[in-house]
């Protein structure tokens, strides 16, 4: 099991690995530094989007991304709103990339 980082350092860690890649994010809504679950949304830019949250796999016994919501993006936008109104320690983060890059299967990320 890893020890978990405060949620505000791994909101910091991920949009400069994503400056690094030359994908746009932008933090929409801030959750609680500490331990606020997350919620990215990557927007491809042709009316489509997804998005992500955290889960905990009681299988592999280990923390992973799974799909929150994903098609038009107006309806992923709705998915994520309602994501907020029940968690408002919840930090939204929205990426723009025409590919769906999202960056978070890689190492240091994923887990």
């Amino acid at each position: 099991m890893h020890p978990r980082l405060a949620s505000d350092l791994w909101v910091s860690a991920y949009l400069a690995r994503l400056r690094l890649a030359d994908i746009p994010a932008y933090v929409t809504a801030k959750g609680d530094p500490t331990s606020g679950a997350v919620v990215v949304k990557c927007a491809t830019l042709d009316g489509a989007a997804r998005a992500y949250q955290r889960s905990y796999d009681l299988m592999a016994d280990e923390r992973t991304w799974v799909l929150l919501a994903e098609g038009e993006e107006a309806k992923v936008d709705a998915a994520v709103a309602r994501a907020r109104s029940f968690d408002r320690d919840l930090w939204i983060i929205e990426l723009e990339d025409r590919a769906g890059r999202t960056l978070l299967q890689e190492d240091g990320l994923r887990d």
